[in-house]
């Protein structure tokens, strides 16, 4: 088991933390940061667009990702949600074993 860190973004007005209380009471995150609201800019169909966003950073370990990506994808609002997936290289051991305890890893 590693730990990993997936990044995803919802509209601002999506309950966020409804989101993330899910993953986390699911065991597919031991943590997930709600971030305030930003401004996101990027093309989608051919046009730029502009709209407002939170960004979630999930901690979990890579043993949960595939169940965590189909459960992303069944409750994100996208057609196609970002879901970007970042090793952790390090990082204290407690913490480490915490994750493992708190996703049944």
């Amino acid at each position: 088991m590693s730990a990993v860190i997936v990044l995803t973004t919802v509209g601002a007005s999506f309950d966020a933390a409804r989101l993330a209380q899910t993953l986390v009471s699911e065991r597919l995150a031991a943590c997930v940061n709600v971030l305030p609201p930003m401004q996101s800019i990027y093309r989608w169909q051919g046009q730029v667009h502009v709209d407002d966003e939170r960004s979630l950073v999930i901690k979990t370990s890579s043993d949960q990702l595939e169940a965590l990506q189909l459960r992303v994808r069944a409750l994100h609002p996208y057609e196609v949600p970002e879901f970007l997936v970042i090793d952790v290289a390090g990082g204290s051991q407690a913490y480490l074993d915490w994750l493992r305890e708190q996703t049944g890893t």
